[in-house]
């Protein structure tokens, strides 16, 4: 984005009679990439592209296209609009960079490569020389915060203890910071990580929403193994979704990932009688009304799958769920989420926005009329 801004690819441009402020042209851009070694041809720019719009960093000026096109359509970086979602997790990893960069800049610093086991290990420190740190620092109050910060940064993927056996703990355990962050990253590297559009190949799958990692309080890490499979148990009820995927076994598990979830196939088939286009959804006097449902997310989830696309309908609720306590019903149209307008979006993106947002989840849904 900085690179673009120096190069005056992203500038204010004027399109029918409005201006668009710091904006680029997706052509422009895609020639830019293939110039600049960033894509070896136009269809990996493309995918590139992609990949940051399916994460919310770029988006379509007035959001009336949610691929990205290579073609004279304006796109923007929203940093630069004010619309990048600081969701928990890019709030946790911004603060681990900031750490990370604090840590490596003063003299004679803590972070060192150390031996364990006859393994050497980059960018190591003890639990507890971290923790004295932080509080000497001031990035904690106190010793109980500043394990509190510790535990976060592991859960998100950004420390690790160095054999993958234990949590964060104010002791003298060995951690890494896992990401390098000083390492100059490519573009390219983006597709070979794991979205959300890898959870199924088919656009209609069902996508049962539950977060992995519950809020504190309600922790769900028992244990990490040296293939790095989190254990997951679910420390409240079981809801009916979960039986319907014919999942008896109350544990999970998954490889680690910052937000998605596994997926639950449940009810294949679409529960509504016919499909209905959002220009009908829209349209004057047509027999549909708005409700706004305001979900307080449990240690298992929302309690709901979101199916289908443009527009998005609700599939299944669990009746014990808190999605349902807050109204939802199957074939609800999903509206809006947390105040974005989502009619446009697909079920994986939607499904990644409510998944990435926070706890309480606010739902703007369309409901026919009886």
């Amino acid at each position: 984005r900085l690179r673009l801004h120096d190069r005056k690819l992203i500038k204010d441009r004027r399109y029918h009679l409005r201006t668009y402020p710091n904006c680029f042209v997706a052509k422009e851009l895609t020639d830019w990439l293939i110039d600049h070694k960033e894509a070896p041809d136009r269809e990996t720019g493309i995918r590139l592209m992609q990949k940051l719009m399916d994460h919310y960093i770029i988006h379509h000026v007035c959001d009336e296209h949610s691929d990205y096109k290579d073609a004279k359509l304006l796109y923007r970086f929203r940093k630069d609009d004010g619309t990048f979602p600081l969701t928990k997790d890019v709030k946790v990893f911004l603060r681990g960079q900031n750490l990370y960069e604090k840590l490596v800049s003063v003299e004679e610093s803590f972070l060192k490569v150390r031996e364990e086991n006859s393994v050497k290990y980059q960018r190591t420190f003890l639990g507890c020389e971290m923790i004295d740190w932080l509080v000497q620092e001031g990035e904690a109050e106190n010793r109980k915060e500043a394990v509190e910060l510790g535990r976060a940064l592991l859960e998100h993927g950004i420390i690790q203890h160095v054999s993958n056996r234990h949590h964060f703990f104010d002791s003298n355990l060995l951690y890494q910071f896992w990401i390098n962050f000083r390492r100059r990253r490519r573009l390219t590297e983006l597709l070979n990580e794991n979205s959300s559009r890898a959870l199924s190949e088919s656009p209609d799958s069902p996508f049962c929403l539950r977060k992995l990692n519950p809020e504190p309080g309600n922790t769900s890490f028992l244990s990490v193994q040296t293939n790095k499979e989190i254990k997951i148990v679910s420390a409240v009820r079981r809801s009916s979704i979960t039986s319907l995927a014919g999942n008896s076994n109350p544990y999970f598990s998954t490889t680690p990932a910052p937000v998605f979830p596994p997926v639950a196939e449940c009810n294949p088939k679409s529960v509504l009688k016919r499909p209905v286009t959002n220009e009908e959804l829209l349209s004057p006097g047509a027999p549909y009304i708005k409700k706004t449902l305001t979900i307080v997310g449990d240690a298992v989830g929302w309690g709901f799958v979101v199916r289908g696309g443009r527009p998005c309908h609700i599939q299944a609720v669990d009746p014990g769920g808190p999605a349902a306590a807050a109204g939802m019903k199957v074939c609800q149209f999903v509206f809006s989420v947390n105040g974005m307008y989502v009619l446009h979006l697909d079920y994986q993106t939607i499904s990644s926005l409510i998944m990435t947002g926070p706890r309480t989840l606010v739902m703007e849904v369309m409901e026919a009329v009886e």
